[in-house]
């Protein structure tokens, strides 16, 4: 059923899947899905590129942080938007991300912790503001650990963990703000990470991005009811780090 991807020129946006109703594109890191009034000074937004390359109207599904990097889903009509939707909020979505994280996790675990919603003051300033918690569930694997001869803060070495996490519900940030809830921040976030780590990172690798990738997505088709799993490869600063360093794989898996 998906047809070819078209010629793409340097500037198009990597397309993972396209047929008569969807498109998946790999969202580049940096790439805003659509305007907001929180970067105002943005230019480029990923709606109006694939628009532009498509010469169509598209309607995201889901969406990603402006730092994060993969697969983002839009539909190509509104009728499947609505679709897609209830898909959605039926949890037969599975999602899954690559992270590099500070410190060895444990193995395996689930974060069970709910998130207050986060509101903007000027995107959100008429939302309630003193809405409960949310519950917020992540479960996670250990691929690989990995252990720096560097000195960051008080200890002689330092140690990483490569991850692969599966969001089993949609809060704003939630990635994000779990591994920071068990100490073990993801390396280049800028909000709720570790700055040590992060500049470490950023002059010792010369890796100056969020080290998060979303990198597949399972649904079920709109139309047809058949599975689809979307994959999408890690871009080059990532890419870099999965492969120039000395991974410990032993015991923990591969990475999917």
């Amino acid at each position: 059923m998906p047809n070819d991807p078209p010629n793409e020129s340097d500037s198009d946006l990597p397309i993972l899947f396209q047929d008569e109703f969807l498109v998946a594109i790999n969202k580049p890191a940096g790439l805003l899905v659509h305007r907001s009034e929180i970067d105002r000074h943005e230019t480029r937004f990923a709606v109006q590129l694939l628009r532009d390359q498509l010469g169509q109207k598209v309607f995201p599904l889901h969406r990603l942080d402006k730092p994060t990097a993969g697969v983002l889903v839009f539909a190509l009509n509104p009728e499947i938007a609505r679709k897609m939707m209830t898909i959605f909020m039926a949890d037969s979505i599975e999602k899954t991300y690559l992270a590099v994280v500070r410190g060895y996790s444990a193995e395996q675990a689930i974060i069970d912790y709910p998130l207050q919603e986060q509101l903007d003051k000027m995107t959100d300033r008429l939302a309630q503001q003193d809405k409960a918690a949310q519950t917020a569930i992540t479960h996670y694997r250990r691929l690989a650990t990995v252990e720096l001869p560097f000195a960051v803060g008080r200890y002689p070495t330092s140690r990483y963990s490569l991850l692969q996490l599966s969001p089993k519900t949609g809060r704003k940030h939630q990635l994000r703000r779990h591994l920071k809830h068990i100490f073990h921040p993801i390396i280049g976030d800028t909000t709720h990470g570790d700055g040590k780590h992060n500049d470490f990172f950023r002059q010792q690798l010369n890796c100056r991005q969020l080290l998060l990738a979303s990198t597949r997505l399972g649904f079920p088709h709109p139309v047809t009811g058949q599975r689809l799993e979307i994959q999408a490869p890690l871009d080059a600063g990532f890419g870099r780090i999965v492969t120039g360093l000395d991974w410990n794989m032993d015991g923990y898996g591969k990475i999917a």
